[in-house]
């Protein structure tokens, strides 16, 4: 995508930066990461926000699809698909000013996904 006045960051380089977010973890999130699959999409579906009673796609810069740890149970049924994030590169490239803002907005997102992964809400996220 070309931003007037800044370097396009192609996809192949934004999910280089997903999977740099994803390295640069703390050993006790790295390990929490690894059942999850982590996928870039261009934008979030029309259907997530509706879903998500979201009017403007900008407002979506990742998403957590999953049963979070805490609801975790033994008794939980099977065939469930797995936990996915999916960080939507479009949206976090019309959110940043520079190329240092894209690489933490792309931290910051991984981190606040996974965040529900282990059961917190936007509100409880530590930032």
């Amino acid at each position: 995508m070309d931003i007037p006045g800044r370097e396009p960051i192609s996809s192949e380089a934004f999910a280089e930066l997903v999977q740099q977010a994803i390295a640069d973890l703390p050993p006790p999130y790295a390990t929490l990461i690894e059942s999850i699959a982590v996928v870039v999409e261009e934008e979030p579906p029309e259907d997530v926000l509706q879903d998500l009673e979201l009017d403007e796609k900008d407002d979506l810069l990742g998403l957590y699809q999953g049963q979070p740890l805490t609801a975790d149970s033994f008794f939980r049924p099977g065939g469930e698909p797995p936990p996915r994030i999916s960080i939507y590169r479009r949206p976090i490239l019309r959110l940043c000013e520079s190329p240092e803002e894209v690489v933490q907005e792309v931290y910051d997102t991984v981190v606040h996904e996974l965040g529900h992964h282990v059961g917190l809400d936007d509100d409880e996220m530590p930032y």
